[in-house]
């Protein structure tokens, strides 16, 4: 039996995977039912547009929780959890039959918001989310959303530290702007709620995460890590190390998958590299690698993550990507010009 750390490493690779295919397979489709959300996708201004939102977004929330909006905040959530879960269904039904599930997607988050149902619903946003910014951001702002972003990350977990507030604000919520990571078959997220939070050491601690102003950020996901001393009436410092042990699940932001899996659409939509032969998927070799690399930066993210403490994820999440979207694009005999999206500019 592998020790209960793996388990948990293993799941969230599995829920990033499901939200990069997800989004790959759901490409094609958006694209043809015309769900760009912008007229040019190659204007690199649309980065610098979609950034500012959610700088936006992230003072909004903040404002919110001062001022004991949370309600308001949950309801937007899965208000557009809904409304991102019907864009996924409308690749398989009718739009109007689509409808039917996206409503139910809504309704079990306010009725039974156990971690599976949040999990689930997380990766229909993540993958609605990813697909419909894939197509719309060319491989420019794409980079450009991705670098910066990875900054951002970094600056409000170790420097403002605003999106450690903004995690604790969003913990008790219950609403997929992150995803939950059990560590253990029994575990309820619902049970820890009626037991009072995570103030002990057999609760599920807010660990460690990496950030969530991704690619939900219009969804409104955010993370990172707090826990509670038992016993004590005050949060403990976020920096404080939780052992494995003492956790029965661990959490990390759907914008960590969302973000880097734009990259991944955005290579398999708008890169000229020869398409690969995969059943019921675009992708190509800069699209694979960009995968690749990106699971490669959670496998690095997650060692640091079950030693206890919260740590940025998008700089190691979408280095890998960018780092892995280049390799393919060069070894696909992509100039790096055009697949850096510079060719229309020289």
């Amino acid at each position: 039996m592998f020790p209960r750390e793996y388990r948990g490493v293993a799941f969230v690779v599995g829920l990033f995977l499901a939200v990069q295919l997800g989004a790959l397979a759901l490409v094609p489709e958006f694209a043809e039912s015309g769900y760009q959300a912008v007229e040019n996708p190659d204007d690199p201004t649309n980065s610098v547009v979609y950034v500012l939102a959610i700088l936006v977004m992230t003072g909004v929330m903040l404002a919110a929780f001062k001022y004991d909006f949370d309600g308001a905040v949950r309801l937007l959530i899965v208000g557009t959890s809904a409304w991102l879960s019907w864009y996924v269904f409308t690749a398989l039904v009718s739009p109007l039959a689509a409808a039917v599930p996206a409503v139910a997607v809504g309704v079990g988050l306010l009725v039974y918001p156990e971690w599976y149902v949040i999990d689930a619903a997380g990766v229909l946003m993540g993958a609605g989310a990813a697909g419909l910014f894939g197509i719309s951001f060319g491989l420019l702002p794409a980079l450009i959303l991705l670098a910066v972003l990875a900054v951002y990350d970094a600056i409000s977990v170790y420097g403002t530290e605003h999106m450690l507030s903004l995690a604790e604000g969003v913990m008790d919520l219950n609403i997929p702007v992150v995803l939950v990571i059990p560590l253990s078959l029994s575990y309820s997220l619902l049970g820890d709620d009626e037991e009072g939070g995570s103030d002990g050491p057999d609760d599920a601690t807010v660990a460690e995460v990496a950030d969530g102003d991704g690619g939900d950020e219009a969804a409104g996901d955010e993370d990172a890590g707090s826990d509670e001393t038992p016993g004590d009436d005050e949060a403990a410092d976020v920096s404080d190390p939780t052992p494995i042990e003492e956790r029965d699940a661990f959490f990390i932001g759907l914008g960590d998958a969302v973000i880097p899996a734009v990259l991944v659409a955005s290579a398999a939509t708008f890169s000229p590299a020869a398409a690969l032969a995969v059943p019921l998927l675009g992708v190509n070799l800069p699209a694979l690698l960009a995968m690749v690399g990106s699971l490669a930066g959670l496998l690095v993210l997650m060692s640091w993550v079950i030693k206890g403490r919260p740590h940025a994820g998008l700089p190691l999440l979408n280095g890998g990507a960018i780092g892995g979207y280049l390799i393919g694009s060069v070894a696909a005999g992509v100039p790096l010009a055009n697949a850096v999206g510079l060719a229309g500019f020289l």
